[in-house]
């Protein structure tokens, strides 16, 4: 699934042909992805001109000079496509720019979403209330996370998945940030010490950072907006890598917990 470096990427490709741009023509080709999508999408988008592009947590925004946001979440493998060369069958939604540009998104799976909130009102949309703070911003720090750890039994994995808990990070990116603090992905939340919280946050800070710059990790079908893949797999420490070498010379494993793999490193994380 695309995590927050994609998105971020994503949103970047989008802002080189969307920002400022009027949609001259909006056509959603279904009634659904995961969810339906607004009947009053098309009426409501065509015509405006795009104010903002940004994201929040694993959501794209693009809002509009109508006071509309359109929140887009890519699912396991939508992908926007800029300026396709055919449209195909997974091509579930149109955007074409009063200067002729076309954007379509892609997915294959259908478990993205689209939906459109008013502008003034997107912080209460559902899914976004009861988020934690993005972890590349200002609120995202050791204080504020030992407070949302505070008296968890669970793993510091499992809680750095909760959305509740910090927005946005998925298991590529809590796996290598964990090995990067050298934090085993098992050990309770709640009884990581302060210190070792600061060095989890600037490690988060610097997995995210790297991977937005490489243009995201390349899993399955994941590509950004130009079509090019990201290359951030290249530069995983564990993730994906069983039996491989880690920077401190250990062995990489594999473990599953709840249906999801765990990489990580047995020597180096405690």
């Amino acid at each position: 699934m695309p995590e927050l470096p994609e998105v971020e990427t994503t949103v970047a490709g989008l802002r080189s042909v969307l920002d400022g741009a009027m949609l001259a023509r909006v056509e959603p080709r279904r009634a659904d992805l995961r969810f339906p999508i607004p009947v009053d999408l098309r009426q409501r988008l065509t015509g405006a001109t795009v104010t903002s592009l940004s994201r929040r947590a694993k959501y794209g925004l693009i809002g509009t000079d109508r006071g509309d946001t359109l929140i887009f979440h890519l699912g396991m493998s939508g992908r926007w496509r800029i300026d396709p060369a055919e449209i195909g069958a997974h091509d579930h939604l149109l955007i074409e720019t009063g200067t002729g540009r076309l954007l379509s998104l892609n997915d294959p799976r259908r478990f993205g979403s689209l939906d459109l909130v008013r502008s003034d009102a997107w912080a209460g949309y559902a899914p976004f209330i009861r988020m934690g703070p993005e972890p590349l911003g200002p609120d995202f720090t050791p204080a504020t996370l030992a407070r949302a750890l505070k008296g968890k039994a669970t793993s510091i994995k499992a809680a750095l998945l909760d959305q509740r808990v910090v927005a946005g990070l998925g298991n590529i990116y809590v796996c290598e940030a964990l090995n990067m603090a050298g934090i085993a992905p098992t050990r309770a939340a709640g009884k990581i010490t302060r210190p070792r919280l600061a060095l989890l946050v600037e490690s988060i800070r610097e997995v995210l950072s790297a991977a937005i710059v490489a243009g995201g990790s390349t899993l399955r079908d994941y590509a950004r907006p130009d079509g090019e893949l990201g290359y951030f797999s290249k530069q995983w420490r564990v993730y994906g890598r069983e039996g491989a070498t880690c920077p401190c010379g250990g062995v990489v494993e594999r473990r599953v917990d709840g249906g999801r793999s765990t990489f990580f490193c047995p020597k180096c994380q405690k």
